[in-house]
């Protein structure tokens, strides 16, 4: 089973990205758990919280890879919240550190969309995005994680990650 993780910085376009990458593959996608969990219980997040969105996102891939034929899209992962938790407290859970295997491929989308508050969203700032960026992509070299960064309005955008999921050769 192929996973391929969307991953970066909050309003990047990887929910949209996903969902038409999913769409474009006919297979499942694992849909953002910390977005569900914020919009249940809300964005004051302890560590605690932050273990245990990782766990639901270890529980949804498992299950929707059975219901996959060969990959699965998975919009975020447990890598994406130790990005959280290194923004939000500075410091992580050593569950983070042990957790893995990666997907086989990160599609990073770039910092090229306009900021968009959704209630769920806590890094506005441009500098805050940037290091946001910065400690995503960190993640990702830290872990040797395959990773492609994307960029490109729309149409555009899917085209390029498709383009770059072709060049990485997955057997898809």
């Amino acid at each position: 089973m192929i996973r391929i993780c969307l991953h970066g910085p909050e309003s990047t376009g990887k929910s949209t990205l996903a969902a038409h990458l999913a769409k474009h593959f006919g297979e499942p996608l694992v849909p953002e758990y910390g977005r569900l969990w914020c919009e249940t219980f809300g964005t004051s997040l302890t560590m605690h919280d932050l273990v245990a969105i990782a766990h639901g996102h270890d529980a949804m891939t498992k299950a929707l890879e059975q219901c996959a034929r060969r990959l699965v899209i998975v919009d975020t992962d447990p890598l994406m919240t130790t990005v959280w938790a290194d923004m939000l407290f500075g410091r992580r859970h050593p569950w983070f550190d042990r957790w893995g295997p990666p997907a086989d491929l990160y599609i990073m989308p770039g910092l090229d969309l306009p900021w968009v508050e959704d209630g769920t969203r806590m890094f506005g700032k441009a500098e805050d995005r940037a290091r946001f960026m910065e400690l995503s992509e960190a993640e990702l070299i830290r872990r040797g994680a395959r990773y492609v960064k994307v960029e490109g309005q729309g149409d555009a955008r899917l085209a390029n990650a498709l383009a770059a999921i072709q060049h990485v050769g997955l057997p898809i």
